[in-house]
């Protein structure tokens, strides 16, 4: 099969780190890079509890695209393994289904939770995070069955969503109802970063919460609590005219535009702040939200997230922020802001029970709550890959949101 895969090699990555500064695509389009299209052998079921899927769509996500820029942190390089299939957005059809497999059979649509934990590499007992049902904080993401990788996109054992067919541990695997359509399908990975924010980090009826970004993750982080029904004002502050549609259709109250001379000024006075002038360096902000989702991470967010924050206010961190200088932390301790983490996907507290995120995630769409296909804008046959890439990187000019894979779709039929 053709498969679209990562490789570290040091020559290749230094040329890329240095040139990619001055000509970015390089990254994808240059023999040189760390990125491969090629063939390479179907991957195997490890065992009779796997199934193997056939790709339907398979996204192209903020991190993947970090991964691509060589803007990771060396801290994830233990939790990979060389060379892996890219891609964890993943919507798909069962072709064959491992002995141990029950409830599903060939031909079941599937979204797939990408995150390897304990019982997907076969450790018992499974960690303690694992066992309360936190499988994006397993402790064994190098150990067991498999090679290491964080997600099913990460390992070179599982398979990718930018090549034909994955892997799946029947734990993965959810079944999709005929109202959920495969793009709502390819588009449940992502929700469900948003949902896992929002239901870890609910905000209180009456509060006033900033969204900032208006990329994949802003705009489901919005939808998701607007899904839920959680009564909040909600703020989005958002890059391009198109992302403030966006947020405007999935239920923001006021939409702010990134632009330098006036959105400081714009923010404040929708989140109820007031604008200081310090001595010198940038504006500082008394009051503001109670509660920010910061879905960027870069430093300029950053720091807006704790200086738009009120006294006592929360910043929910979902922007995969590496390695930067120039933040100031000063309204973290003046103005005891709780500042927290938020990764992937999980198990929720959800209408009284414990559930997957991924559950919720299908749940909503089924029940008509939500409507995540409008957020797919491109599609591209996998040998167009440069062709989607550029697009994905070039927002703007493109008008691109979402760019997904048809990998088992050619040029000729697309």
């Amino acid at each position: 099969m053709k498969a679209v895969q990562f490789d570290f090699n040091i020559p290749q990555y230094v040329f890329s780190k240095v040139t990619g500064r001055l000509i970015p695509s390089i990254y994808w389009n240059s023999r040189l890079s760390c990125l491969r299209y090629h063939d390479q052998s179907e991957p195997e079921l490890p065992n009779s509890n796997w199934v193997k899927i056939k790709v339907k769509y398979g996204g192209i996500c903020g991190s993947d695209l970090n991964l691509l820029f060589l803007n990771d942190s060396p801290a994830t390089s233990p939790f990979v393994s060389f060379p892996f299939t890219i891609g964890h957005e993943i919507v798909g059809e069962i072709e064959t289904v491992g002995e141990n497999v029950t409830g599903f059979q060939p031909g079941d649509r599937v979204a797939i939770d990408p995150i390897l934990s304990c019982s997907v590499r076969g450790i018992e007992p499974a960690c303690s995070a694992c066992q309360k049902g936190n499988y994006s904080l397993c402790q064994y993401k190098t150990e067991g069955d498999l090679s290491p990788g964080l997600l099913i996109g990460t390992c070179r054992d599982t398979g990718g969503g930018w090549g034909s067919h994955i892997v799946a541990h029947k734990s993965q695997i959810f079944k999709l109802p005929e109202e959920v359509n495969d793009l709502n399908g390819v588009m449940i990975e992502p929700f469900s970063c948003a949902l896992h924010s929002v239901l870890r980090n609910p905000p209180s009826e009456g509060d006033t919460v900033l969204v900032i970004g208006g990329g994949v993750i802003g705009i489901s982080v919005i939808a998701a609590i607007r899904a839920l029904e959680l009564p909040c004002k909600v703020v989005a502050l958002v890059k391009h005219e198109f992302q403030a549609q966006l947020a405007s259709d999935y239920g923001a109250d006021d939409i702010i535009m990134l632009r330098r001379q006036s959105y400081i000024e714009e923010l404040a006075s929708s989140i109820g702040g007031k604008v200081l002038k310090p001595v010198f360096g940038p504006e500082v902000i008394e009051g503001g939200a109670d509660m920010i989702y910061e879905c960027v991470g870069r430093k300029q967010s950053i720091n807006d997230s704790l200086r738009f924050a009120r006294n006592g206010g929360k910043v929910i961190l979902l922007g995969l922020a590496g390695i930067m200088d120039g933040i100031d932390w000063t309204t973290v301790w003046l103005n005891e802001l709780d500042v927290s983490g938020s990764f992937a996907y999980s198990t929720e507290e959800y209408k009284g029970n414990r559930v997957r995120t991924f559950e919720i995630a299908i749940d909503l769409i089924r029940n008509g709550k939500v409507d995540l296909a409008p957020m797919v804008t491109h599609r591209f046959p996998l040998e167009k890959y440069r062709d989607a890439i550029d697009t994905a990187s070039n927002k703007k000019n493109r008008s691109a949101f979402k760019v997904v894979f048809e990998p088992n779709v050619d040029s000729l039929t697309s």
